[in-house]
């Protein structure tokens, strides 16, 4: 498992290295589009196509409609995330500027997942949470803090 950690780990920094450019890629679109909301809107319909597009590649086989309705309806709730969180982006990056931005942001995923974790949410296996992981997400929480002084004190 911790050779995966080589490759698995700068993935899922290369997928945390889009999200800055993410929000301000939709923060210019929401500015020449008129509203943050149709920025929203046509950022998702990219991502349908794209997403379409690389399924045709793969030749990903239809899903088991069935079966998705009888999961679970949180299950749907994904969507609603994304939206939040570009619509979210969108109004929020512009003003409080990337850094302290993906700060805030990455705070939050920090104490959600440990919520997660802990309790086992969203089909999750529950993980112990060690005093480790706290202190670890408190120092996440305390760079969110100093960003957010240094950004105001910048102003």
């Amino acid at each position: 498992m911790h050779g995966w950690i080589t490759v698995f780990a700068p993935l899922a920094m290369l997928a945390g290295a889009v999200v800055p450019f993410q929000a301000g890629a939709n923060a210019a679109l929401g500015r020449n589009l008129g509203h943050p909301l149709w920025a929203t809107l046509a950022s998702l319909a990219v991502s349908a196509v794209l997403a379409s597009l690389v399924m045709l590649v793969w030749r990903v086989p239809a899903p088991d409609v069935g079966l998705a309705m009888r999961g679970p309806g949180w299950s749907w709730l994904g969507g609603a995330a994304g939206v939040f969180y570009i619509t979210a982006a969108l109004m929020l990056a512009p003003r409080m500027g990337s850094g302290p931005f993906m700060a805030a942001v990455i705070g939050g995923q920090m104490l959600a997942a440990l919520a997660i974790d802990r309790y086992g949410l969203l089909g999750f296996a529950v993980k112990h949470i060690s005093p480790l992981h706290w202190a670890g997400a408190g120092l996440v929480v305390a760079g969110v803090i100093l960003t957010q002084i240094a950004n105001s004190r910048a102003a």
